[in-house]
């Protein structure tokens, strides 16, 4: 009688560590396409990504390397004092969006240069987004706003 229930318990376990191992691998699954990694221009120039992957990119915004193009067409470099990356953007920039100012980025390295379906700029003088902020300050060219 004890190895029925012993056997019967080793069961629901082994179940149960199935159904759990397999809701990870489905949600993990689901999220794949949802799931942005943030890079630095220094990250993205040492090991470039490939051209499939969708990742974010930030920094501050050059100056003088904002070139408008063709109609909605936005070309600029962003940096972060170690490396700089081209940036090429079709639609409305943020009203924030200017050189020397800090901006996060979301889309694809294609040949080289980082074509943007998604920019965003800081919101007022003191936000940047930290993974900005950690990487300009690994970088040295952190200026804090407080000065």
């Amino acid at each position: 009688m004890k190895t029925l229930k012993k056997r019967r318990r080793i069961q629901i376990i082994v179940v149960a560590v199935v159904a759990l191992v397999l809701s990870t691998a489905l949600i993990g699954y689901a999220m794949r396409d949802g799931i942005n990694f943030f890079r630095s221009p220094s990250q993205v120039v040492a090991e470039p990504p490939p051209a499939t992957e969708t990742f974010r990119i930030g920094g501050l915004v050059e100056e003088g390397s904002i070139q408008r193009g063709d109609g909605a067409t936005v070309r600029f470099v962003v940096t972060d004092g170690g490396a700089s990356v081209p940036v090429e953007f079709t639609g409305v920039l943020p009203d924030l969006f200017s050189e020397g100012q800090g901006m996060v980025g979301t889309g694809k390295l294609v040949n080289g240069v980082f074509i943007a379906a998604e920019i965003l700029a800081k919101h007022d003088e003191t936000y940047m987004p930290k993974e900005v902020m950690d990487a300009l300050k690994e970088q040295g060219v952190y200026k804090d706003g407080s000065n």
